[in-house]
């Protein structure tokens, strides 16, 4: 969608542009710009992140050295471990990509002036503000040890009344992940720019418009599980503890009936900011768009069917046992189409590797290794070997942190010129690349050894043998700190003494390049025609 398949002049005015549109910190409270939404969803997932990666940088720290040390006490380290997981979670990966990524590109994508819900999106905000001071609550003053699974009885009848303010936390921000994903589910079908078909919008739409459909049907399992855990806790009425009457494997259905869709909540986004990334980079029009549109789909209604492979080993009968490992592994290829897709569009294409491309190539490598070893978990048998070992907490960090937060940043910088119309340094964006990239496969790999090799995961302490793969894991942390410092430091100088931006650094051809970088409040001067492909590169 170049300018020359517009049949309009967006405008190029910089004091139009959304960021001078009304000053002052009210302004940006009572906004109703999706693009500034977006920004103010970045500033708060951004803080919660360095606040999560604390506690695990604190983790590893522990766990560098054998047997008990002074940094973290037994309680302590369950402490660390429940925020960790809580934070990064709920609040930091689920909406991160969606919420601020998404929540600025896809109306300028669609061609539209803001969101279908203006007063909704922003209400969305401020309910997952709501949700996480709640959460943050639970985590100061009562300091919850469960773990970020809540899994009972352990989380209903072994600890205090802090679970269900943190429950409740997570309670609250599901409802503004529901807002959110029916605001962008209209607004794809309702306010698409003239002569934009559905076979034209972008492939980050689809995979956001995928991500809704789950974070709708999905998250309200969860909200109803989290009741009960309230009412179980509250009421004394036997749900999951089997003390009175319940069955806490019962809780296990219902948790990952809801988490392992979540999990695409996480990555199919991603994978919207990676298909972006590879065409603009290779400058080639992208091969397969309607399998790589398709296969997002294709995930979000087998993510619904593959939650017993978390329970393996709790009882279930041999038959379920092997149906989900056949559905697990069949998710397998919907994910090899995108990612074979994507090797195909750099094949032969004009490829250049500034920091965004490189954060989609390390996010490719990662995923990869991520979805290979999430086979050997799938299969009943081996799954006995790793179930609650290190091996999947491998797996896990591979999938979601080498996944998401990869895309996030590669995000961050592809689209950075046109959030506030000025360049990042792409040097810097390289070093915090090589640091992060380095430094993951540093941390995570060897923890995939420490599992085959039968370390638990969660555990304070481990056996002597351990020590050494876990020193460099823990000093493959350090690397990964410093790298997001690095990207950190990058991005805040950009804002404040970055080159003014082009309107299209890139070369690329999606519609939010067709306007000025930043974009004017409505987003384009006059509204634009579509005459052709999202990706349509002579």
């Amino acid at each position: 969608m170049s300018s020359a398949h517009t049949k309009s002049e967006h405008g190029h005015s910089t004091d139009h542009n959304y960021l001078n549109h009304g000053s002052g910190i009210w302004s940006w409270m009572t906004t109703l710009d999706h693009k500034r939404i977006g920004l103010m969803y970045f500033a708060t997932v951004s803080t919660l992140f360095l606040i999560g990666g604390f506690f695990a940088l604190g983790i590893r720290l522990h766990l560098a050295k054998f047997g008990a040390t002074p940094l973290l006490e037994p309680d302590t380290y369950n402490k660390f471990m429940t925020f960790h997981g809580a934070i990064m979670v709920f609040m930091v990966i689920i909406p991160g990509i969606p919420a601020f990524l998404g929540n600025f590109v896809l109306p300028i994508q669609l061609g539209a002036k803001d969101v279908a819900f203006p007063r909704l999106n922003l209400a969305s905000y401020y309910i997952f503000i709501a949700g996480a001071a709640i959460g943050a609550s639970s985590m100061i003053f009562n300091q919850v040890d469960t773990g970020w699974t809540f899994y009972t009885p352990y989380s209903t009848a072994k600890t205090s009344n802090g679970v269900i303010l943190l429950v409740l936390g997570a309670f609250t921000m599901g409802f503004s992940s529901i807002l959110t994903g029916l605001n962008f589910i209209v607004t794809t079908h309702k306010l698409r720019a003239p002569g934009m078909t559905m076979d034209r919008i972008p492939l980050m739409i689809w995979a956001l418009y995928s991500t809704s459909i789950i974070q709708i049907l999905a998250t309200p399992i969860l909200a109803i599980t989290l009741l009960l855990i309230g009412a179980e806790k509250t009421l004394g009425v036997g749900i999951f503890d089997p003390d009175l009457g319940g069955d806490p494997v019962l809780f296990q259905h219902f948790f990952w009936f809801y988490s392992h869709p979540a999990v695409y909540i996480m990555i199919l986004p991603a994978m919207g900011v990676i298909s972006e990334l590879i065409t603009a980079f290779s400058k080639k029009t992208i091969f397969g768009y309607r399998a790589i549109a398709y296969s997002s789909v294709a995930i979000a209604a087998v993510s619904f069917l593959v939650w017993g492979h978390h329970m393996f080993v709790s009882g279930q009968s041999t038959l379920a046992g092997i149906i989900f490992s056949i559905i697990t592994m069949f998710v397998g290829v919907p994910t090899a189409i995108k990612l074979f897709n994507w090797i195909s569009t750099m094949y032969r294409g004009t490829v250049t590797f500034e920091a965004p491309m490189l954060f989609a190539l390390g996010f490719m490598f990662l995923f990869t290794i991520g979805g290979l070893t999430g086979v050997f978990l799938a299969s009943t048998g081996m799954d006995v070997h790793f179930h609650d070992t290190y091996f999947v907490v491998a797996h896990f960090h591979y999938v979601m942190v080498g996944g998401t937060l990869m895309a996030l940043m590669g995000g961050i910088y592809y689209w950075f010129p046109k959030m506030f119309g000025r360049m990042t340094s792409d040097l810097g964006g390289r070093i915090s690349w090589v640091l992060i990239f380095t430094g993951f496969n540093v941390t995570f790999f060897p923890q995939f050894v420490l599992g085959a090799m039968g370390m638990p995961r969660r555990y304070f302490d481990y056996l002597p043998e351990y020590t050494n793969l876990n020193q460099i894991s823990t000093v493959g942390s350090w690397l990964i700190g410093l790298g997001f410092v690095v990207g950190l430091v990058t991005i805040i100088h950009g804002i404040l003494r970055g080159e003014k931006a082009p309107d299209n650094p890139w070369g690329a051809k999606t519609l939010e390049w067709q306007t000025s970088s930043p974009p004017p409040h409505e987003n384009f001067i006059n509204t634009p025609t579509v005459t052709a492909g999202p990706y349509d590169f002579r």
